[in-house]
Protein backbone atom coordinates (compact mmCIF):
# COMPACT_ATOMS: atom_id res chain seq x y z
CA UNK A 1 0.00 0.00 0.00
CA UNK A 2 1.47 3.55 -1.03
CA UNK A 3 1.14 6.47 1.41
CA UNK A 4 1.03 10.05 -0.44
CA UNK A 5 3.81 12.28 0.61
CA UNK A 6 2.30 16.17 1.31
CA UNK A 7 3.52 19.13 1.58
CA UNK A 8 3.12 20.00 5.21
CA UNK A 9 2.14 23.15 7.10
CA UNK A 10 4.48 25.89 5.88
CA UNK A 11 3.26 28.38 8.46
CA UNK A 12 1.17 31.64 9.22
CA UNK A 13 -0.50 32.87 6.22
CA UNK A 14 2.23 30.73 3.82
CA UNK A 15 0.04 28.74 1.44
CA UNK A 16 3.08 27.57 -1.49
CA UNK A 17 6.33 27.02 -1.41
CA UNK A 18 8.96 26.06 -4.40
CA UNK A 19 10.58 22.48 -4.76
CA UNK A 20 14.22 23.30 -4.14
CA UNK A 21 15.77 19.80 -3.83
CA UNK A 22 14.80 16.38 -3.83
CA UNK A 23 16.96 14.94 -1.22
CA UNK A 24 16.49 11.13 -2.37
CA UNK A 25 15.75 9.47 -5.50
CA UNK A 26 13.06 7.01 -6.85
CA UNK A 27 14.06 3.06 -5.24
CA UNK A 28 15.54 4.71 -2.33
CA UNK A 29 15.02 3.26 0.94
CA UNK A 30 13.38 6.00 3.21
CA UNK A 31 13.40 5.72 7.27
CA UNK A 32 10.50 7.62 9.10
CA UNK A 33 10.42 10.96 9.58
CA UNK A 34 13.73 10.73 7.21
CA UNK A 35 13.97 13.90 5.24
CA UNK A 36 13.24 13.23 1.46
CA UNK A 37 12.89 16.93 -0.09
CA UNK A 38 13.63 20.74 0.37
CA UNK A 39 11.22 23.14 -0.16
CA UNK A 40 11.54 26.96 -0.28
CA UNK A 41 9.14 28.90 1.14
CA UNK A 42 9.18 33.26 1.33
CA UNK A 43 11.85 32.34 4.19
CA UNK A 44 13.19 29.68 5.08
CA UNK A 45 13.76 26.30 3.42
CA UNK A 46 12.17 23.33 4.80
CA UNK A 47 12.99 19.59 4.77
CA UNK A 48 9.52 17.49 3.88
CA UNK A 49 9.89 14.06 6.28
CA UNK A 50 8.99 10.45 4.90
CA UNK A 51 5.82 9.75 6.81
CA UNK A 52 6.60 6.24 7.21
CA UNK A 53 9.58 3.96 6.24
CA UNK A 54 9.72 2.21 2.93
CA UNK A 55 11.07 3.33 -1.12
CA UNK A 56 10.39 6.01 -2.63
CA UNK A 57 7.96 6.33 -5.79
CA UNK A 58 8.39 8.56 -8.84
CA UNK A 59 8.89 12.01 -8.15
CA UNK A 60 5.16 13.39 -8.50
CA UNK A 61 6.74 17.50 -8.95
CA UNK A 62 10.32 18.34 -10.61
CA UNK A 63 12.63 20.65 -9.08
CA UNK A 64 11.47 24.18 -9.12
CA UNK A 65 7.69 23.63 -9.37
CA UNK A 66 5.77 25.60 -7.45
CA UNK A 67 3.62 23.17 -4.72
CA UNK A 68 0.84 24.12 -2.14
CA UNK A 69 0.26 23.13 1.37
CA UNK A 70 -1.32 19.19 0.98
CA UNK A 71 -0.23 18.81 -2.28
CA UNK A 72 1.21 15.00 -3.10
CA UNK A 73 5.05 15.61 -4.22
CA UNK A 74 6.05 11.78 -3.91
CA UNK A 75 4.64 8.16 -2.59
CA UNK A 76 6.49 5.71 -0.02
CA UNK A 77 5.67 2.31 -0.97
CA UNK A 78 5.42 0.07 2.46
CA UNK A 79 7.44 -2.82 3.80
CA UNK A 80 10.21 -2.66 0.84
CA UNK A 81 12.09 0.11 2.67
CA UNK A 82 13.53 -2.56 5.59
CA UNK A 83 14.83 -4.92 3.12
CA UNK A 84 16.17 -1.89 0.89
CA UNK A 85 18.22 -0.30 4.15
CA UNK A 86 19.00 -4.02 5.28
CA UNK A 87 20.65 -4.59 1.54
CA UNK A 88 22.42 -0.86 1.34
CA UNK A 89 23.93 -1.57 5.29
CA UNK A 90 25.53 -4.97 4.51
CA UNK A 91 27.43 -4.33 1.04
CA UNK A 92 29.64 -7.27 -0.01
CA UNK A 93 32.93 -6.81 1.36
CA UNK A 94 35.42 -6.02 -1.07
CA UNK A 95 39.74 -6.29 -0.84
CA UNK A 96 41.30 -4.51 1.89
CA UNK A 97 43.44 -2.80 -1.24
CA UNK A 98 40.34 -1.69 -3.27
CA UNK A 99 39.41 2.15 -3.50
CA UNK A 100 36.09 2.93 -4.84
CA UNK A 101 37.04 6.07 -7.42
CA UNK A 102 34.72 7.61 -9.75
CA UNK A 103 35.36 6.80 -13.35
CA UNK A 104 36.66 8.48 -15.62
CA UNK A 105 33.20 9.85 -17.21
CA UNK A 106 31.38 10.01 -13.76
CA UNK A 107 30.30 13.26 -12.84
CA UNK A 108 31.58 13.21 -8.70
CA UNK A 109 29.07 15.22 -7.68
CA UNK A 110 26.06 13.01 -8.86
CA UNK A 111 26.79 10.34 -6.18
CA UNK A 112 25.90 12.57 -3.18
CA UNK A 113 23.12 14.79 -2.28
CA UNK A 114 23.77 18.48 -2.99
CA UNK A 115 21.89 21.16 -3.12
CA UNK A 116 21.67 23.44 -6.10
CA UNK A 117 23.99 25.83 -5.26
CA UNK A 118 26.45 23.43 -3.95
CA UNK A 119 26.16 20.85 -7.00
CA UNK A 120 26.64 24.39 -9.43
CA UNK A 121 30.18 25.29 -7.26
CA UNK A 122 31.18 21.55 -6.67
CA UNK A 123 30.93 22.06 -10.88
CA UNK A 124 32.27 25.23 -11.76
CA UNK A 125 35.59 24.33 -9.63
CA UNK A 126 35.64 20.22 -10.72
CA UNK A 127 36.08 19.19 -7.36
CA UNK A 128 35.59 16.20 -5.69
CA UNK A 129 32.52 16.66 -3.20
CA UNK A 130 33.42 13.30 -1.75
CA UNK A 131 36.47 14.64 -0.04
CA UNK A 132 35.25 17.83 1.17
CA UNK A 133 34.26 17.87 4.59
CA UNK A 134 30.76 19.09 5.39
CA UNK A 135 30.15 20.94 8.16
CA UNK A 136 26.02 21.31 7.42
CA UNK A 137 22.61 19.41 8.58
CA UNK A 138 23.74 15.90 8.99
CA UNK A 139 27.15 16.72 7.50
CA UNK A 140 25.92 17.69 4.01
CA UNK A 141 27.98 20.14 2.23
CA UNK A 142 27.65 23.69 2.31
CA UNK A 143 28.49 26.53 -0.47
CA UNK A 144 31.25 28.07 2.64
CA UNK A 145 32.71 24.13 2.67
CA UNK A 146 33.24 24.13 -1.06
CA UNK A 147 34.69 27.63 -1.13
CA UNK A 148 37.10 27.05 1.59
CA UNK A 149 38.40 23.93 -0.13
CA UNK A 150 38.92 25.70 -2.91
CA UNK A 151 40.36 28.51 -1.27
CA UNK A 152 42.99 26.21 0.38
CA UNK A 153 43.69 24.47 -2.56
CA UNK A 154 43.49 21.23 -1.14
CA UNK A 155 44.03 19.15 -4.17
CA UNK A 156 43.93 19.83 -8.03
CA UNK A 157 40.36 19.84 -9.67
CA UNK A 158 39.09 15.92 -10.48
CA UNK A 159 37.47 17.27 -13.94
CA UNK A 160 38.58 20.52 -15.77
CA UNK A 161 35.64 23.54 -15.57
CA UNK A 162 32.72 22.54 -16.92
CA UNK A 163 32.91 19.90 -18.21
CA UNK A 164 31.59 17.25 -16.01
CA UNK A 165 29.05 14.92 -16.80
CA UNK A 166 25.55 16.41 -16.23
CA UNK A 167 27.00 19.71 -15.89
CA UNK A 168 24.76 22.61 -17.88
CA UNK A 169 27.73 24.09 -20.03
CA UNK A 170 26.51 27.24 -20.88
CA UNK A 171 26.27 28.34 -25.07
CA UNK A 172 29.95 29.74 -25.94
CA UNK A 173 30.08 32.59 -28.83
CA UNK A 174 33.54 33.10 -30.18
CA UNK A 175 34.76 36.73 -30.00
CA UNK A 176 38.08 38.48 -30.15
CA UNK A 177 40.08 38.53 -27.16
CA UNK A 178 38.33 35.03 -25.28
CA UNK A 179 34.77 33.61 -25.46
CA UNK A 180 31.39 35.33 -23.72
CA UNK A 181 29.85 32.64 -21.83
CA UNK A 182 26.24 33.12 -19.71
CA UNK A 183 24.00 31.24 -17.29
CA UNK A 184 20.41 31.45 -16.49
CA UNK A 185 19.45 30.34 -12.76
CA UNK A 186 15.98 30.27 -11.61
CA UNK A 187 15.98 32.82 -8.93
CA UNK A 188 14.74 31.03 -5.45
CA UNK A 189 11.66 31.65 -3.93
CA UNK A 190 13.45 33.53 -1.10
CA UNK A 191 15.34 35.48 -3.53
CA UNK A 192 12.60 36.42 -5.34
CA UNK A 193 11.02 37.51 -2.18
CA UNK A 194 13.18 39.53 -0.94
CA UNK A 195 13.68 41.29 -4.34
CA UNK A 196 9.67 41.77 -3.93
CA UNK A 197 9.51 43.12 -0.83
CA UNK A 198 12.90 45.53 -1.20
CA UNK A 199 11.37 47.18 -4.34
CA UNK A 200 7.94 47.49 -2.08
CA UNK A 201 9.86 49.31 0.74
CA UNK A 202 11.27 51.79 -2.21
CA UNK A 203 8.04 52.34 -3.21
CA UNK A 204 5.69 52.75 -0.58
CA UNK A 205 8.30 54.47 2.65
CA UNK A 206 9.70 57.82 1.85
CA UNK A 207 13.04 56.50 2.27
CA UNK A 208 16.01 58.63 3.87
CA UNK A 209 19.27 57.45 4.93
CA UNK A 210 21.68 60.03 7.62
CA UNK A 211 25.19 59.12 8.19
CA UNK A 212 27.57 59.36 11.32
CA UNK A 213 30.87 58.11 12.55
CA UNK A 214 31.43 56.31 15.72
CA UNK A 215 35.56 56.11 16.82
CA UNK A 216 35.70 52.10 17.87
CA UNK A 217 38.49 52.80 20.33
CA UNK A 218 36.76 52.36 23.49
CA UNK A 219 34.96 48.74 22.34
CA UNK A 220 38.11 47.37 20.70
CA UNK A 221 39.85 48.25 23.79
CA UNK A 222 36.93 46.16 25.72
CA UNK A 223 36.74 43.59 23.66
CA UNK A 224 40.26 43.11 23.92
CA UNK A 225 40.57 43.39 27.59
CA UNK A 226 38.01 41.07 28.76
CA UNK A 227 37.70 38.85 25.57
CA UNK A 228 39.28 36.00 27.73
CA UNK A 229 37.37 35.85 30.58
CA UNK A 230 33.80 36.68 28.65
CA UNK A 231 34.54 33.78 26.43
CA UNK A 232 35.42 31.34 29.58
CA UNK A 233 32.51 32.57 31.62
CA UNK A 234 29.52 32.50 28.58
CA UNK A 235 31.31 30.11 26.12
CA UNK A 236 30.70 32.85 23.20
CA UNK A 237 33.05 35.33 21.95
CA UNK A 238 32.12 39.10 22.82
CA UNK A 239 31.60 40.74 19.71
CA UNK A 240 31.01 43.81 18.16
CA UNK A 241 27.19 43.39 17.39
CA UNK A 242 26.60 42.91 21.18
CA UNK A 243 27.62 46.51 22.18
CA UNK A 244 25.43 47.68 18.87
CA UNK A 245 21.88 45.79 20.15
CA UNK A 246 22.58 47.10 23.60
CA UNK A 247 23.14 50.83 22.48
CA UNK A 248 19.81 50.48 19.95
CA UNK A 249 18.10 49.44 22.74
CA UNK A 250 18.64 52.70 24.67
CA UNK A 251 18.58 54.94 21.64
CA UNK A 252 15.34 53.28 20.67
CA UNK A 253 14.09 54.23 24.40
CA UNK A 254 15.12 57.64 24.04
CA UNK A 255 13.63 58.10 20.29
CA UNK A 256 10.73 55.66 20.45
CA UNK A 257 9.36 56.45 16.83
CA UNK A 258 12.16 54.92 15.22
CA UNK A 259 11.10 51.39 16.75
CA UNK A 260 7.67 52.31 15.62
CA UNK A 261 5.60 51.51 12.16
CA UNK A 262 2.94 52.70 10.34
CA UNK A 263 -0.34 50.67 9.99
CA UNK A 264 -2.72 52.89 7.59
CA UNK A 265 -3.15 56.03 9.22
CA UNK A 266 -2.13 55.34 12.44
CA UNK A 267 1.29 54.87 14.57
CA UNK A 268 2.25 51.40 16.16
CA UNK A 269 4.75 52.45 19.32
CA UNK A 270 6.07 49.34 20.70
CA UNK A 271 7.37 49.33 24.80
CA UNK A 272 9.74 46.67 23.37
CA UNK A 273 12.75 45.60 21.05
CA UNK A 274 12.63 43.17 18.81
CA UNK A 275 15.87 43.36 16.93
CA UNK A 276 16.03 41.77 13.08
CA UNK A 277 19.66 41.00 12.30
CA UNK A 278 20.90 40.20 8.92
CA UNK A 279 22.94 37.08 8.36
CA UNK A 280 23.92 35.52 5.49
CA UNK A 281 22.35 32.27 4.51
CA UNK A 282 23.51 30.14 1.41
CA UNK A 283 20.03 30.97 -0.83
CA UNK A 284 20.48 34.52 0.13
CA UNK A 285 19.79 37.34 3.39
CA UNK A 286 17.60 36.15 5.82
CA UNK A 287 16.78 38.17 8.90
CA UNK A 288 16.08 35.96 12.12
CA UNK A 289 14.75 38.32 15.41
CA UNK A 290 16.26 38.97 19.01
CA UNK A 291 13.15 39.33 20.94
CA UNK A 292 13.26 41.78 23.59
CA UNK A 293 16.34 42.42 23.52
CA UNK A 294 16.38 45.34 25.82
CA UNK A 295 16.26 42.58 28.92
CA UNK A 296 19.10 40.24 27.46
CA UNK A 297 22.48 40.70 28.84
CA UNK A 298 25.75 40.79 26.49
CA UNK A 299 26.01 37.37 26.23
CA UNK A 300 23.17 36.43 25.45
CA UNK A 301 22.41 38.33 22.38
CA UNK A 302 25.99 36.77 21.51
CA UNK A 303 24.68 33.90 22.03
CA UNK A 304 21.63 34.19 20.03
CA UNK A 305 23.06 36.20 17.04
CA UNK A 306 25.76 32.77 16.99
CA UNK A 307 23.00 30.58 16.76
CA UNK A 308 21.16 32.32 14.20
CA UNK A 309 24.54 32.32 12.25
CA UNK A 310 25.37 28.84 12.56
CA UNK A 311 21.49 28.00 11.69
CA UNK A 312 21.14 30.15 8.64
CA UNK A 313 24.30 27.59 7.08
CA UNK A 314 22.22 24.69 8.16
CA UNK A 315 19.02 26.06 6.77
CA UNK A 316 17.28 25.13 9.63
CA UNK A 317 16.18 28.44 10.70
CA UNK A 318 12.48 28.35 11.38
CA UNK A 319 9.26 30.71 10.32
CA UNK A 320 9.15 31.53 14.00
CA UNK A 321 12.84 32.77 13.83
CA UNK A 322 11.73 35.27 11.14
CA UNK A 323 8.34 36.50 12.44
CA UNK A 324 8.24 39.73 14.01
CA UNK A 325 11.34 42.81 14.47
CA UNK A 326 10.80 46.22 15.09
CA UNK A 327 13.80 47.25 14.24
CA UNK A 328 16.71 45.92 11.81
CA UNK A 329 20.63 46.53 12.14
CA UNK A 330 22.67 45.32 9.19
CA UNK A 331 26.74 44.73 9.84
CA UNK A 332 27.86 44.72 6.18
CA UNK A 333 31.49 45.54 7.44
CA UNK A 334 32.15 42.07 7.64
CA UNK A 335 32.37 41.77 3.69
CA UNK A 336 34.29 45.08 3.66
CA UNK A 337 31.75 47.87 2.80
CA UNK A 338 32.71 51.27 3.68
CA UNK A 339 29.70 52.65 3.35
CA UNK A 340 26.15 52.05 2.14
CA UNK A 341 22.46 53.12 2.25
CA UNK A 342 20.59 50.04 3.84
CA UNK A 343 16.69 49.52 2.54
CA UNK A 344 14.40 48.89 5.38
CA UNK A 345 12.47 46.00 6.04
CA UNK A 346 9.03 46.43 6.30
CA UNK A 347 7.02 47.29 8.05
CA UNK A 348 9.95 48.53 10.18
CA UNK A 349 10.84 52.31 10.00
CA UNK A 350 13.87 51.92 10.17
CA UNK A 351 17.26 50.21 9.79
CA UNK A 352 21.04 50.57 11.02
CA UNK A 353 23.74 49.81 8.77
CA UNK A 354 27.27 48.97 10.15
CA UNK A 355 30.55 49.22 8.02
CA UNK A 356 33.78 48.14 8.02
CA UNK A 357 37.06 49.23 10.64
CA UNK A 358 39.74 51.47 9.06
CA UNK A 359 42.05 53.47 10.74
CA UNK A 360 41.52 57.21 9.75
CA UNK A 361 43.04 60.77 10.58
CA UNK A 362 40.45 62.31 13.57
CA UNK A 363 41.38 66.19 15.13
CA UNK A 364 41.37 65.53 18.89
CA UNK A 365 39.88 68.23 20.83
CA UNK A 366 43.26 69.06 21.81
CA UNK A 367 44.13 69.56 18.60
CA UNK A 368 46.44 67.27 17.67
CA UNK A 369 45.58 64.78 15.05
CA UNK A 370 45.51 61.00 16.01
CA UNK A 371 44.86 57.90 13.80
CA UNK A 372 41.59 55.94 15.09
CA UNK A 373 39.55 53.00 14.27
CA UNK A 374 36.49 54.82 12.87
CA UNK A 375 33.21 53.35 11.48
CA UNK A 376 30.66 54.71 9.30
CA UNK A 377 26.90 54.33 10.98
CA UNK A 378 23.89 54.57 8.28
CA UNK A 379 20.45 54.56 9.55
CA UNK A 380 18.13 54.19 6.49
CA UNK A 381 14.57 55.21 7.37
CA UNK A 382 10.68 56.34 6.63
CA UNK A 383 10.78 60.54 6.29
CA UNK A 384 6.53 59.98 6.70
CA UNK A 385 7.03 58.88 10.19
CA UNK A 386 10.74 59.42 11.71
CA UNK A 387 11.67 63.05 11.00
CA UNK A 388 15.61 64.37 10.43
CA UNK A 389 16.00 65.59 13.81
CA UNK A 390 15.02 61.97 15.22
CA UNK A 391 17.34 60.22 13.01
CA UNK A 392 20.52 62.37 13.74
CA UNK A 393 19.44 61.84 17.81
CA UNK A 394 19.18 58.51 17.38
CA UNK A 395 22.32 57.65 15.44
CA UNK A 396 24.25 60.65 18.36
CA UNK A 397 22.81 58.49 20.74
CA UNK A 398 24.70 55.43 19.35
CA UNK A 399 27.90 56.92 18.91
CA UNK A 400 27.88 58.53 22.35
CA UNK A 401 27.25 54.68 23.84
CA UNK A 402 29.81 52.61 21.40
CA UNK A 403 32.64 55.57 22.02
CA UNK A 404 31.65 55.56 26.15
CA UNK A 405 30.61 52.00 26.76
CA UNK A 406 30.04 52.72 30.31
CA UNK A 407 26.84 54.66 29.49
CA UNK A 408 25.56 51.05 28.42
CA UNK A 409 25.66 50.19 32.13
CA UNK A 410 24.47 52.85 33.40
CA UNK A 411 21.37 53.73 31.26
CA UNK A 412 22.62 57.26 30.52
Amino acid sequence: MATDVKVPVLGESITEATLGEWLKQPGDAVDADEPIASLETDKVALEVPAPEAGTLGEHLVAVGDTVEVGAIIAKIEAGSGAASSAAKAAPAPAPAAAKAEPAADEDPASSITLSPAVRRLVLEHGVDPSKIKGTGKDGRLTKDDVEQYVKTGAEAPLVEKGTAKGAEVPTTTPAAGGTRNEERVRMTRLRQTVAKRLKEAQDTAALLTTFNDVDMTAVMETRSKYKELFAKKHGVKLGFMGFFAKAACLALKDVPSVNAQIDGDEIVYHDYVDISVAVSAPNGLVVPVIRNAETMSFADVENTIGDFGKRAKDGTLTMADMKGGTFTISNGGVFGSLMSTPIINPPQSAVLGLHRIEQRPVVMPDGSIEARPMMYLALSYDHRLIDGREAVTFLVRIKEAIEDPTRLLIDL
